[in-house]
């Protein structure tokens, strides 16, 4: 996409200051009542969390309760209960930091039947379980109906500071949705999903949560690879946790079946906005979000008429800000399909992601994708761009936006996506200012010698801005990652090197004082597939303290942890197997 393709705005407030001027007030808000609640908030039981369920009170649900595979119209869940057989389930890890956010007591994770509760095996009082329907373009294909084939939602939590936090059982039984399948997930999926969703939030990158993941006592036959080669696993449970899990595909079905199902779409709509994006329920004319598109005379679109409009440039701008985070974080996630996109900008959907290791542009941790590479972390900007088009497609196609509305999402996406990415890198290089050039020959050189992404990095904030160094001592600080390399790399790299330091020496900040900022975005700590590979061979014997131990690990990831630098190495070879660094899509 072209950084240099922004819209001319015509006003002096934008969408993002309107959005973060509110949201500054409801934190601010938030922070006071945090301040003389927190003092006397109590921790909860399970039977005392706080439930709601506005998603089934306030939208049209399936007149049937019946698990049959079907196609499930004019209604956007369907009630159904955890089915999944356990036999002596148990606890493998969960987050002290998610029962925070639902007042939870952590204490209630040492209750005996804590693993039953959180299997599905024995129902959570004051629970209204359902799957939710959607569809979605996969590989670039519509895919009809999806739903939730193997996630149930049990609810809404309100917590004290008055947030609203779903809560699902991934793995717990078949549902309406789940087609052929069983609604069943297996322990290796579930450690990787668990242990990413905690992982990506420390990191700072918005996403899904995970409260807690258990053993169902049960085994769950799966063909990994698709080859015939079948084999019975471990079955688990995580219970994920966010906001909302609305996806683009929530409106996409709706619309595919045309009039008869608009007014789910606007009802979905309404609901969104309602309960997610409220700053945006009474804008007004003084709020000024008008814009040119330079497209002629009639080229104003003026968001503050029409809050559907100023919704999706919303949803399009936060996408582009996770994806600019995927990308200067080195993650890449694999299936972004429709379906797997959320309305409120999170990474969802931990299948067969993946954190770069060597960097290679074109790098897929999805064996399904390999063919054409259509997910690789290269096009990932340019899919959620795609999948913007989709969803503002949708909207326009229930006339809840017009055109001229919809072309201006995707651009606001493509000069979001830029603006945070530019930034992020600059910050990770600890520049003065965004450099194209020496960032794009940065990641050239990394390509072609194959440079860990996450250590490079890590490391590149001891290189002093110090012009007297001699040529032969400049690739000192970066030997640990430049492996290998012969002459002529070297001089390739010690070229880009004194480029760096000549950019650095107009900071007038201190080498001292660089490292520290470089360091606070540059993690030493990723989730790296073959750690996970090994907490789950480990927990696959019945051995959960790995799975625990990468847990406090990835909690700090910019920290430097002493004693856990194991953790920080390059990759062994036998972490390049497939199953691996590479899985399917049904992983």
């Amino acid at each position: 996409m072209d950084g240099d393709s922004s819209p001319v705005i015509t006003a002096a407030t934008t969408v993002d200051s309107i959005a973060d001027g509110l949201k500054n007030q409801s934190l601010d808000n938030n922070n006071h009542n945090e301040d003389s609640v927190s003092q006397n908030r109590g921790k909860l039981k399970l039977e005392e969390l706080k439930w709601d369920h506005s998603f089934v009170r306030e939208l049209p649900g399936d007149p049937r309760t019946d698990l049959t595979p079907r196609e499930v119209m004019h209604a956007c869940y369907t009630k159904v209960t955890p089915s999944a057989e356990v036999d002596n389930p148990q606890l493998v890890a969960w987050s002290d930091s998610v029962a925070d956010l639902l007042d939870l007591d952590p204490q209630e994770f040492q209750r005996p039947d804590f693993p039953l509760l959180f299997s599905g095996a024995s129902p959570l009082v004051g629970a209204m379980p359902y799957a939710q329907c959607y569809g979605g373009h996969q590989f670039g294909m519509w895919a009809g109906q999806l739903g939730d084939g193997r996630a149930i939602t049990l609810g809404e939590v309100l917590n004290s500071r008055s947030q609203r936090w779903e809560l699902q059982l991934k793995g717990a039984g078949k549902t309406p949705y789940s087609r052929f399948a069983d609604g069943l997930a297996v322990l290796r999926s579930s450690i990787r999903e668990f242990l990413c969703s905690e992982a990506m939030h420390n990191l700072g990158i918005p996403t899904t949560r995970a409260l807690c993941l258990v053993t169902t006592g049960k085994y769950v036959t799966r063909d990994m690879f698709y080859d015939g080669n079948p084999k019975d696993e471990p079955g688990a449970i995580v219970c994920r946790v966010a906001q909302s899990f609305l996806r683009f595909g929530s409106y996409q079905i709706h619309a595919s079946r045309e009039k008869d199902d608009f007014g789910l779409v606007h009802a979905l709509a309404d609901y969104c906005i309602r309960h997610h994006f409220p700053h945006l329920e009474n804008l007004s004319k003084s709020d000024s979000l008008s814009f040119t598109t330079g497209q002629g005379d009639d080229s104003v679109v003026d968001l503050t008429s029409n809050k559907y409009a100023a919704w999706t440039v919303e949803v399009a701008e936060r996408t582009a800000s996770v994806i600019a985070n995927w990308q200067g974080i080195g993650f890449t996630h694999g299936v972004l399909n429709t379906d797997n996109m959320s309305v409120l900008g999170l990474t969802i959907d931990y299948g067969p992601f993946g954190f770069l290791d060597a960097f290679d542009p074109s790098y897929t941790p999805n064996t399904t994708d390999l063919p054409g590479r259509r997910y690789c972390f290269a096009n990932q900007p340019d899919i959620g761009s795609w999948n913007i088009a989709q969803f503002a497609a949708t909207l326009s196609t229930a006339q809840l936006i017009n055109d001229k509305e919809a072309n201006y999402a995707v651009e606001r996406y493509g000069t979001k996506f830029m603006d945070e990415y530019q930034a992020l890198m600059t910050k990770k290089l600890g520049l003065p200012k965004y450099n194209k050039q020496l960032i794009s020959e940065l990641l050239k050189n990394m390509a072609v010698d194959k440079v860990d992404y996450t250590n490079f990095f890590r490391l590149l904030s001891n290189v002093k801005s110090d012009h007297a160094i001699p040529d032969d001592e400049l690739l000192i600080p970066l030997k640990a990652v430049l492996l290998d390399i012969g002459k002529e790399r070297r001089d390739a790299w010690t070229s880009w090197v004194k480029s760096y330091i000549k950019e650095l020496s107009t900071t007038g900040i201190s080498d001292q004082e660089r490292k520290r900022s470089m360091d606070s975005v540059n993690p030493k700590y990723i989730l790296r597939n073959y750690l996970c590979q090994s907490a789950i061979d480990a927990a696959e014997l019945g051995d959960f303290e790995e799975v625990r131990r990468l847990l406090r690990v990835m909690e700090r990831p910019y920290d430097e942890q002493p004693g856990m630098e194991k953790y920080a190495r390059l990759p062994p070879a036998w972490a390049y197997r497939p199953g691996v660094c590479m899985l399917s899509c049904s992983s």
